[in-house]
This record gives C-alpha cells, structure tokens and sequence, in this order.
C-alpha cells in the first residue's frame, strides 16, 4: 500500500496561518490552499481502508481552511481601508496648505503691534486670564478675557504692556489661567500656526508643518482660522 507524505494537512495549515499573519500576498495564501486540498485528497486516496479517516477530522481540517481563508481575506480588506483613510487625511491635511491654524502650545508672534492666541476649555470658567511674557519670562501683559463655556477660543492682542506702552515685535509665550467658583482648572494654551507643508511617511501617517520646527497631526488641530 502507499503511503502519504511525511508533512501533515496540520503543518499545511500552521503554514497558512504564518503567512496570512505576516501579511504575505494572496497569490501565496492561494497555492498553500492548493497544497492544502492536494494533501486531503491523497490522504483520502491512500488512507487505509480497515481504518478510513474519521469524517470530524476531515471536517474539522476543512473548519480550519475555511476559517484561516477568511482571516486573510479579512486582512486584505483591512489593509484597503486603512490606506483609503489615509488617503483621505492626506487630502485633507493638503487643503489646509496656506491657512492659519490653532494649535497646543504656548508660543506668540506680535506682528506690526498684533498678535493671536487661544486656549481650550475641558469646562466652563467664570473666569480665564492669559499672561504674556517676553523672551526673558518677565510679564508682558496679562488679559483678563471673563467667562466661557466648554470650548476652543481665541483672543487678539494689540501689543500694548500693562502700563500702556508698546512692546517690540518679536517671539513671546502665553499661559492661561481658568477658574470655577474656587476651583481651579486646566486650560490648553494654543498657539496660531501657518500651514505650510503636508508630510507623508513611508509608514502611511500625515505630519503638518505648522512653522517654527513644529509636527502635528490632523487631531491636534484644534481650530482652523
């Protein structure tokens, strides 16, 4: 009588299993189908008559086909959608070029005696402050802006210190302040930022040049001026 080959139909399947996990093409998945199919078929071509395999074996090795079958396919139309996703974010992010946009951070810029910031609220505040220091962290000016519900803001400033004078344009930094009643709170400084560039990475991820060395994503945008 024949004899079957060494390697099981279990070893034909742990197979398919690595290659559906490690993402291989479907061109591959398919042969090992094929030698999977091949392999059942001389079993059941050699097996032995006085003790043929049991029908639950059988079923249970065509279970397992069908099942790592269907994860790679499943894996395949994950891949499609995410790089869909991606696509679209990169679109998005690309018509962003040019625009103004706010996001975390305590940078400010005043510009011919303007300058705009803003802040994000997790709660409402009866009452939010921003202090402005200068390049060597003495206070500027500090703007008392009142009270706001939960939300993203933004506020002007027109260059002017605490005791009237003008301040030089240049780079300054910002920290804002939130209360409750006597509870005090925890705002986000945004800083205003220009859209000047859309990376993409191999890895399929968008970065925004915003100026000034800084990455963000599309999430981190918090406003869009």
């Amino acid at each position: 009588m024949s004899t079957v080959n060494s390697t099981t139909s279990s070893d034909v399947i742990n197979n398919l299993q690595k290659t559906s996990s490690t993402g291989a093409s479907k061109s591959m998945e398919m042969g090992t189908q094929s030698s999977f199919l091949k392999l059942l078929t001389e079993q059941l071509k050699n097996q032995d008559p006085l003790s043929p395999m049991d029908n639950a074996q059988m079923t249970s090795q065509l279970a397992q086909i069908s099942t790592v079958d269907g994860l790679g396919k499943l894996n395949t139309t994950l891949s499609t959608l995410l790089e869909s996703s991606q696509s679209g974010e990169a679109m998005q992010a690309a018509a962003l070029v040019g625009k103004g946009v706010m996001v975390s951070g305590s940078g400010l810029s005043l510009s011919s005696g303007k300058a705009y910031g803003g802040f994000e609220l997790t709660s409402p505040a009866d009452k939010v402050s921003v202090t402005i220091k200068d390049a060597n962290g003495l206070e500027v000016r500090t703007l008392e802006l009142g009270d706001y519900d939960a939300g993203v803001y933004n506020f002007a400033w027109d260059g002017l210190t605490n005791n009237g004078s003008k301040a030089v344009d240049g780079n300054y930094s910002l920290s804002v302040k939130a209360t409750r009643g006597d509870t005090s709170l925890s705002p986000t400084a945004l800083q205003l930022g220009s859209v000047n560039s859309v990376l993409r990475t191999s890895a399929g991820s968008v970065s925004i040049d915003v100026g000034g060395g800084k990455l963000v994503t599309l999430s981190d945008i918090k406003q869009i001026l």
